[in-house]
C-alpha cells in the first residue's frame, strides 16, 4: 500500500523513533551548549580576575618603588639648598642683572655635576650653563609652569624629584630658589652620580619576571614617563621624538585614564594603566604609565579544548540516544503492529477474524471498540446489499425523468429565445420608423406641438435604448467565446468620436487587454451617462494606467455627481437613478457584468473625495493581454 503520490508511508514505529531522536538530540545539544557556556564564562571570569590582580600588583610595585626613590630624593635636599648660596651672591654682585652674572665661575664653584638655570617670568630658560636647555619654554607644560610661577613669587627653597631631563634623558635632581626681587627663578640641576643612579633606577625586569610567573597570559610589561618615553630606555636627544615616544602612553598620561586596546585577530589585549605619583610639594609629576600586553592564546586553547570535548560528548550522547530509541520504539509499537495486522486481515473481507487483546487498558479498549465496529460493519453491509437493488431501480427511473425534463427545458428555451429575437427585431423596426417620423414632425412643427413631438421623440429614443440594452444583455449572457486581445486605445478613441460635441480629454497609447467585441458597450454607457446627465459645459477625462498585470481605467466628469447612498446599488439590476433622464438601470448593470466577465472590478467614487456634488469617477480594471 502506498501513500498519495506513489510514496510508501512510514511505519508508526519509525515515526515514534524519529520523534524520540528529534526530541532527545536538541535536548542533549542544549545541555551541552549551556554547560560549555557556563564553563567558558567561568574561565573568562577567572582570566579577568587574574588580570585585575596583576594590574593591582603592578600599581603597588610602582608605588613602592616610587616611595623608595622619594627617600633617596630627600637625602639630596640639603646639598641642593646650600648650592644656592653662591648663586644668590653672584646675582647681588651683578646688581640683579642675570646678563652680568658669571655663571661659569658659579658652576666651577659648585662642581661639574651641577648646572645653573635662570628662568624669566615668562617661563623661558633665559641663561644656563647647560646649552641644550637654553630657550626651553615651560609654558608648553601648563601644570609645571603654574607651579614654578608660584615658587618664583614665593620666598622659600623648593626641592624637586629626581627626573629625566628633557633634552638628554639623563637623571637629575632639580631644586628652585626665587630671586630676591622675584623677577627670576634660579634652578639647579644635579647630575646623579653612577652610584646614585644605580640606586635610583628601579629594576623592572624582576617585577616583570615575577608577574609573568603568576600570570602566564602576560607577555610584556613596559613603563613610560610623562613624555611617553620608556623608563631607563630613552636614547632620544629631544623631548618629543616619534621614534622614542609612545603616542598612546602619552595620551593616557594627558587624559589620566586607563585604556584598553584589543586585537582579536592577533589574540592580544594591551592595557595602559595610569599610576598617579604626583605630589603636592613637587613641581615635577613623576606619574607613570604602565603598558601590560596579554595574550589570549592560552585561554583560546582551553576554550577550544573544552568545546571539542563537549562536541564529542554530545555526539556520543546522541548516538546512545539513537541506539536506545530503536528498541524502545519497537516495544512501544508492538501492540500497534499486531492491531494493524488484524485490521488488514479484516480488510481482506475476513470479517470473522477476531482482534487480539494486548496488555494495557487503552489498547484493550481500542481492540474491543474495533471488534464492535466490525460487527456493526457486517450488519451494515447486509443492509447495504439489500438496498442496492432499490437504489439501482430508482436511479434508472431518475435518469429517464432528467432526460425528459432536459428536453422540455431546451425546447422552452429555444421558444423563449425565438420570441425575444422577434420582439427585439420587430420593436426595433417599429421604433426606428416612429423615431424617423417623430423627428420629422419635431422639425416642421412649432410651439406647443413641437414640444409634444420632442417629448414623444425622447420617449421613443429611450425605448430604443432599452431594447438595445436588452439585446446587449442577452448577447453577453449567451457569449461563450474565449477572451481575446483587444486594442483598448482604439476602442476608447472610437467611442470618443461618437460624441463630437462633448468636451472629452484623453491622452492614451496603444495597450492590449483581454476582452471581446462588447468592450465598446462599457465605454458607450459610461461616456454616454456623463454626457447625458451633465450640462453642455461638463468636462470628461478618460485615464488609462498600466499597473503591471492589470490596466486601470478611470472616467471622470464634472457633472452633478452621485449621492453616497446611491453608489452602493448603482451597478445592480434596475439600480439606475431617480431623475427623469434615468433609464431602467440596465446600462451600468451590463457594464459590471461585462467587466466581471473580463476578470476585473468596477466601482464609482467622488471625483473630489468627500464632495459628491463636484462630479463622479468610475474606475474599472482589465487584465492586460500577454505579449504576442
Amino acid at each position: 500500500m502506498t501513500a498519495a503520490g506513489g510514496r510508501s508511508p512510514r511505519r508508526f514505529g519509525t515515526h515514534l523513533m524519529l520523534v524520540m531522536i528529534l526530541i532527545t538530540l536538541p535536548v542533549i545539544g542544549l545541555i551541552s551548549a549551556l554547560d560549555y557556556r557556563q564553563v567558558a564564562e567561568s574561565l573568562i571570569a577567572e582570566e579577568d580576575r587574574l588580570r585585575e590582580q596583576t594590574e593591582r600588583g603592578v600599581i603597588q610595585s610602582v608605588c613602592l618603588v616610587d616611595a623608595g626613590l622619594n627617600l633617596f630624593d630627600c637625602t639630596l635636599d640639603g646639598q641642593m639648598e646650600e648650592a644656592f648660596v653662591p648663586v644668590l651672591a653672584e646675582y647681588r654682585r651683578a646688581g640683579g642683572d642675570p646678563g652680568e652674572m658669571d655663571l661659569a665661575r658659579v658652576k666651577a664653584q659648585l662642581g661639574d655635576e651641577v648646572d645653573v638655570y635662570i628662568i624669566n617670568g615668562s617661563g623661558v630658560i633665559e641663561y644656563t650653563t647647560y646649552p641644550p636647555d637654553a630657550g626651553l619654554d615651560f609654558k608648553s607644560i601648563p601644570y609645571f609652569y603654574d607651579r614654578i610661577t608660584e615658587i618664583r613669587l614665593g620666598d622659600t627653597f623648593t626641592a624637586d624629584r629626581v627626573v629625566a631631563e628633557p633634552a638628554s634623558g639623563r637623571l637629575r635632581k632639580y631644586a628652585y630658589m626665587p630671586s630676591p626681587d622675584h623677577r627670576y627663578l634660579f634652578e639647579l640641576g644635579l647630575v646623579c652620580s653612577p652610584a646614585g643612579m644605580n640606586r635610583f633606577e628601579p629594576k623592572y625586569q624582576a617585577l616583570q619576571d615575577d608577574l609573568m610567573r603568576l600570570n602566564p597570559a602576560l607577555e610584556e610589561i613596559r613603563i613610560f614617563d610623562c613624555y611617553g618615553r620608556l623608563v631607563n630606555a630613552t636614547d632620544s636627544e629631544i623631548p618629543v621624538d616619534p621614534a622614542a615616544v609612545d603616542i598612546v602612553a602619552r595620551e593616557v598620561y594627558e587624559e589620566k585614564r586607563d585604556r584598553t586596546i584589543a586585537d582579536p585577530g592577533a589574540g592580544r589585549i594591551v592595557r595602559y594603566l595610569f599610576v598617579d605619583l604626583s605630589a603636592a610639594g613637587s613641581p615635577s609629576d613623576t606619574s607613570r604609565v604602565v603598558e601590560l600586553t596579554y595574550t589570549t592564546a592560552p585561554l583560546d586553547a582551553r576554550l577550544a579544548g573544552i568545546r571539542l570535548t563537549h562536541v564529542f560528548l554530545g555526539l556520543f550522547a546522541g548516538l546512545a540516544a539513537c541506539c536506545i530509541a530503536v528498541p524502545v520504539s519497537r516495544q512501544v509499537t508492538r501492540p500497534v503492529r499486531e492491531l494493524v495486522d488484524d485490521i488488514n486481515t479484516i480488510a481482506r473481507e475476513d470479517l470473522d477474524h477476531r482482534i487480539r487483546v494486548s496488555a494495557g487498558t487503552e489498547f484493550t479498549r481500542l481492540e474491543e471498540s474495533i471488534g464492535a465496529m466490525v460487527d456493526s460493519l457486517k450488519e451494515n453491509i447486509r443492509r447495504l446489499r439489500a438496498s442496492e437493488e432499490t437504489a439501482r431501480d430508482y436511479s434508472t427511473r431518475l435518469e429517464e425523468r432528467v432526460r425528459e425534463r432536459t428536453a422540455a427545458l431546451d425546447a422552452s428555451n429555444r421558444a423563449a429565445t425565438l420570441f425575444l429575437d422577434i420582439m427585439i427585431h420587430d420593436i426595433n423596426n417599429a421604433n426606428t420608423i416612429a423615431i424617423g417620423y417623430t423627428r420629422f414632425l419635431a422639425d416642421v412643427l412649432e410651439g406647443e406641438r413641437r414640444e409634444m413631438a420632442e417629448k414623444m421623440l425622447s420617449r421613443l429614443e429611450r425605448s430604443s435604448a432599452i431594447i438595445g440594452s436588452v439585446a446587449t444583455h442577452r448577447e453577453a449572457l449567451e457569449s461563450g467565446s474565449a477572451l481575446k486581445r483587444v486594442d483598448l486605445d482604439r476602442v476608447i478613441r472610437t467611442e470618443i468620436a461618437n460624441h463630437p460635441a462633448a468636451r472629452i480629454r484623453y491622452e492614451g497609447r496603444p495597450i492590449a487587454v483581454l476582452a471581446d467585441d462588447l468592450l465598446s458597450e462599457v465605454f458607450a454607457n459610461l461616456i454616454g451617462n456623463a454626457v447625458k446627465f451633465g450640462d453642455p459645459s461638463v468636462g470628461i477625462t478618460v485615464m488609462v494606467e498600466d499597473r503591471g498585470e492589470v490596466v486601470l481605467v478611470s472616467i471622470e466628469d464634472t457633472g452633478p455627481g452621485i449621492p453616497d447612498e446611491k453608489k452602493q446599488r448603482l451597478f445592480t439590476r434596475f439600480g439606475g437613478g431617480d431623475s427623469a433622464m434615468s433609464g431602467l438601470g440596465l446600462g451600468l448593470y451590463i457594464c459590471r457584468m461585462l467587466i466581471e466577465h473580463y476578470g476585473g472590478k468596477i466601482r464609482a467614487a467622488d471625483r473630489v473625495e468627500g464632495r459628491p456634488e463636484e462630479g463622479t469617477t468610475v474606475c474599472f480594471s482589465l487584465r492586460k493581454a500577454p505579449e504576442e
